[in-house]
């Protein structure tokens, strides 16, 4: 049966959509650009908001008395829409400056500006003065170890309440009073850092305006760079380069790698590392980890806690503390790359250069909001130094690179340093869903079957597909794993263990919708889900133009082992590269 059709008319011409279609999306496929801040879209990852609430997006129908919200109103046959007469403008404007009369006046100095959708439709609206005056609502300011909120800037759009409730279903934010004092907030004003949240910073990526920010820590890297008793290295995630260039113009998905080592290099940086070594060194871990329960459970030990499930992902890591804090020994005991890399650098590679721990900086670049928390966790400091003193975000790192005038694009390519910046495809491609399950796989295989495997492209557990499953042939064992990124899809899976239903033998989970290429930290998307399924491509191209392609083929990982680790899951590997978790749903229930 085909799809029924609707005709109708916007701005006098005359387009055919699917019904159900609404009258925002069938002006924008005509190029017609109708003001929004409340509504989004991320079609390809099944992810909307349209609640209707900002009402700047309202237009006028023929035959209907009030002002139509183009998001919420459908097509309907014969319909005669106008979005530009003077009745939708003066509705619009007033609508705004209403929000505005109720809005700090700080732009100059939030994080925001510049950035921020609000500011860009006053400016298209052109509001030059504020006609309203009154009451103003005003809130504390709430600082966590990764989200700065401040709710004085709260337009109410009620993008992260969906983003927090219904995708990741983390609860940590929801609609709080009424009135002129309605707000998103965490229940009874809690702070961020004792409610639900488990910092993966979606909220903070669909958030309009200044409400919800990372917390920035480049003034702190500025004067750590200027400190002569200090040696400050850093490391960058993959999904990094495959966004930063995004900032400054170039298309989605240009993978920007030596422009961006170049860039950090003139920042200052003593050497520029690159996580994808300890996704390396992670799939070193957790391989050997999965190998080792899958044996026992084949030998017959029913006590092996399986399906092992991957703990790269921080967000994904506090979630399950939180929410699932009685399977606890089901994800793998290994640290994430950005740990693992800081446990090296101030062990290894800090001895090798004879430099002491204490004036030791290692910073992070990443596309995460979580792995700032990640960094200030107890368990991984030596006598109270961090392995990893801090994070800063990829629109942290652009910002810097920005402020310190560097010309990014008259950059030439440079490398990364060796040897801790040295990797394989494998873990450039940890930056996606699915890409460190297919990482695992192509060490797994070899390594359990001793056959070179030719063919190291898992297409089973690529996509964006909410939910990927497939299994793989192990020299006639059938492995059964399964992909799941955006947290409301782990829970799907994490029920199904707790009820003992589950089929797989391991899970890859990762907070952010996309895995982190979507990630809090990352250039906002402003609802276009393309940009995502660019910056994967731009991953997986770098993926298969590197001459090694499987973790276990890294030249510096196998001389780590050789000369400090011993093997994987040794007693050194087991004491710098593995972790355990705690059950921090109790904290909550205890504030």
């Amino acid at each position: 049966m085909m799809n029924e059709n609707i005709t109708l008319k916007i701005d006098n011409r005359e387009i055919s959509v699917p019904k159900g279609t609404t009258i925002l999306e069938a002006a924008r496929d005509m190029g017609i650009d109708i003001p929004t801040l409340c509504y989004m879209n991320l079609k390809d990852l099944c992810i909307k908001n349209a609640p209707a609430s900002c009402r700047l997006c309202v237009v006028e129908v023929e035959g209907r008395k009030n002002l139509a919200p183009s998001c919420a109103t459908r097509c309907e046959n014969g319909m005669n829409v106008h979005t530009n007469t003077i009745r939708v403008l003066n509705a619009r404007r007033t609508v705004l400056e209403l929000m505005l009369s109720d809005h700090p006046s700080d732009c100059l100095v939030c994080a925001k500006s510049g950035n921020c959708e609000l500011q860009s439709v006053a400016i298209k609206l052109g509001i030059r003065e504020i006609p309203f005056e009154g009451e103003k609502t005003e809130f504390r300011v709430d600082l966590s170890p990764s989200i700065r909120r401040d709710a004085t800037k709260c337009i109410y759009c009620r993008r992260c309440e969906m983003m927090c409730n219904e995708v990741q279903t983390v609860g940590a934010l929801g609609a709080v009073n009424r009135g002129f004092s309605s707000v998103v907030m965490p229940a009874f004003d809690q702070s961020l850092q004792d409610s639900e949240c488990t910092f993966c910073g979606q909220c903070v990526a669909v958030c309009p305006v200044g409400a919800l920010t990372e917390l920035d820590h480049t003034n702190r890297l500025i004067k750590d760079l200027a400190d002569p008793d200090k040696t400050v290295i850093v490391q960058t995630a993959p999904a990094v380069r495959a966004a930063l260039g995004e900032e400054f113009a170039l298309p989605a998905g240009t993978s920007v790698t030596g422009k961006m080592v170049a860039a950090l290099r003139k920042l200052g940086f003593a050497k520029v590392f690159d996580t994808d070594f300890a996704a390396d060194l992670t799939i070193m871990e957790e391989g050997t980890e999965l190998l080792g329960r899958l044996g026992a459970f084949l030998n017959g030990d029913k006590s092996v806690k399986l399906p092992i499930i991957t703990s790269c992902c921080p967000g994904w890591v506090n979630f399950f503390e939180k929410q699932f804090p009685d399977l606890l020994d089901m994800p793998s005991s290994a640290r994430s790359p950005q740990q693992m890399f800081g446990s090296i650098a101030k062990t290894y590679w800090a001895e090798k250069m004879g430099i002491k721990r204490e004036n030791l900086i290692v910073v992070s670049v990443m596309p995460c909001l979580a792995k700032k928390f990640e960094c200030e966790r107890d368990e991984f400091k030596t006598n109270g130094d961090p392995d990893v003193n801090y994070s800063i975000s990829t629109r942290e790192l652009a910002a810097l690179i920005k402020q310190t005038n560097i010309n990014f694009m008259q950059l030439e390519d440079e490398d990364f340093d060796a040897p801790l910046g040295e990797s394989t495809g494998a873990a450039v491609i940890f930056g996606a869903t699915g890409g460190v399950m297919e990482a695992a796989l192509r060490t797994a295989y070899e390594i359990h079957t001793g056959k070179t495997l030719d063919n190291v492209n898992f297409e089973g557990v690529r996509g964006i597909e909410n939910l990927k499953e497939a299994t793989i042939d192990v020299d006639g064992f059938e492995l059964k794993v399964a992909v799941a990124h955006g947290l409301g899809n782990a829970r799907k899976l994490m029920n199904e263990i707790r009820a003992g239903k589950s089929k797989y033998h391991a899970i890859e989970i990762m907070a952010c919708p996309g895995g982190c290429i979507g990630g809090g930290g990352q250039p906002l998307h402003h609802g276009d889900s393309s940009l995502l399924k660019a910056r994967t491509r731009a991953l997986y191209t770098e993926d298969c133009e590197k001459s090694l392609r499987k973790s276990h083929q890294n030249p510096y990982i196998i001389s780590l082992y050789e000369e400090f680790l011993g093997k994987p899951m040794s007693e050194r590997a087991h004491h710098l590269l593995h972790t355990c978790y705690f059950n921090r749903g109790k904290e909550i229930i205890e504030q």
